[in-house]
């Protein structure tokens, strides 16, 4: 891991953070829409639709081009949203360890200093 990135990293993922900017970003997954296509899919007001594609511009998730008056918005950096998405809708269940599994898997990985978990 590239620690030297993880508040770049944390302020995308705090962009997506928000249930109408996920929904933003899966519309626009699609294809692209302008504010207008985006207000008529969503029970949002315009401005604050406006408001979160700002928020998904600054994290440099969509981008825009301008068509007359509009601006119609597309996803920027489709790779990393369809996999955030993906993972997201894949339903994982929730991972449970014993302290018998976490010592097992210390003991395996060497990484065992007689110091145990905090809770």
């Amino acid at each position: 891991m590239k620690f030297d990135k993880t508040d770049e990293w944390a302020e995308t993922l705090k962009a997506l953070a928000h249930p109408t900017r996920l929904q933003i970003v899966a519309e626009l997954l699609k294809g692209t829409k302008c504010v207008t296509d985006i207000q008529d899919i969503l029970p949002a007001s315009q401005s604050n639709i406006s408001q979160h594609l700002t928020v998904l511009r600054h994290a440099s998730l969509v981008d825009f081009a301008q068509d007359g008056s509009q601006r119609c918005y597309y996803v920027s950096r489709p790779f990393l949203v369809k996999g955030v998405v993906a993972l997201l809708t894949e339903g994982e269940a929730v991972l449970r360890k014993s302290k018998q599994d976490i010592d097992r898997e210390k003991q395996h990985s060497g990484t065992s200093r007689g110091v145990s978990c905090g809770q």
